[in-house]
């Protein structure tokens, strides 16, 4: 079954080039293309993700390298989901640049398991919820992100008065502003409650919350960076351009909090 993941990158590399041909040139049969690959990558993802299930005898979420499969296939699946109820043209190529980002990433990420020492420590239903409600957090700020991105564009292509098919696609500035809040505030109680099952789940294990930890801090960072997204929006009314940068701008903290905090901190070694 290992040849199931490299084949799976390569769809997924095809699938992201189609909506990008698709983004410049409108091409419709290509879209289409891109959309049956990336069906099939969801179905690959979603193979290898139980095969590994069941040969680890345990939800493969642990290591960093599983952490970013399962990211990733949320991305898809997410994407995936909402582009068909919703019909967002584009939605599906920013997400997934992001989605094929991290499985590419994971190549390269060590994937020799659990050490027997800590196998015990790890895994537990707790951290395992943990983790889920995390990285599903994770996905629905990613869409947010890529709302907010699409805002943007469109938000210069009108100042610039660009004109044409592509424009149209984007959909309304109130639909991308609209769908960016509500995936924020989807995401948002999802990331508190996994930050508070982290602290219950560490202060159950080793007696104390790491409030020092490089890997705490920058989650707390980010937890608060995205609350006064939410401020502004809820009690200021505060809406268009500068708050889809202020999304943007909390977006690249959660990835520097996701890929660079854990390279500091004593804490996270696994996650």
């Amino acid at each position: 079954m290992n040849w199931i993941y490299p084949l799976t990158i390569v769809l997924y590399s095809l699938s992201v080039f189609g909506y990008f041909i698709d983004f410049l040139q409108q091409n419709r049969k290509v879209n289409r293309l891109a959309f049956w690959l990336l069906s099939i990558v969801w179905v690959l993802q979603t193979v290898y993700f139980v095969y590994r299930a069941f040969e680890l005898n345990r939800l493969p979420l642990i290591t960093p390298f599983e952490g970013l499969f399962f990211y990733a296939w949320v991305v898809v699946s997410s994407s995936l989901l909402i582009n068909w109820y919703f019909r967002v043209d584009f939605l599906v190529f920013f997400t997934n640049v992001i989605g094929f980002s991290m499985m590419a990433f994971s190549l390269f990420v060590d994937d020799s398991g659990i050490p027997e020492s800590l196998y015990t420590l790890l895994v537990s239903e707790l951290l395992i919820i943990h983790i889920t409600i995390i990285l599903l957090s994770y996905a629905a700020f990613t869409l947010s992100f890529a709302f907010s991105i699409m805002y943007v564009i469109q938000h210069q292509m009108l100042k610039k008065k660009l004109w044409g098919k592509r424009l149209v696609r984007f959909g309304s500035l109130t639909n991308l502003d609209t769908l960016a809040n509500r995936m924020t505030i989807f995401a948002f109680p999802f990331f508190l409650i996994g930050l508070i099952l982290g602290f219950v789940w560490a202060y159950s294990q080793f007696g104390f919350i790491p409030l020092t930890d490089a890997k705490v801090i920058s989650s707390l960072i980010v937890l608060a960076a995205y609350a006064v997204y939410l401020y502004q929006r809820a009690v200021h009314y505060v809406r268009g351009y500068n708050m889809a940068l202020l999304n943007i701008a909390c977006f690249l903290l959660l990835l520097i909090n996701y890929f660079l905090s854990g390279q500091y901190s004593e804490f996270h070694l696994w996650v």
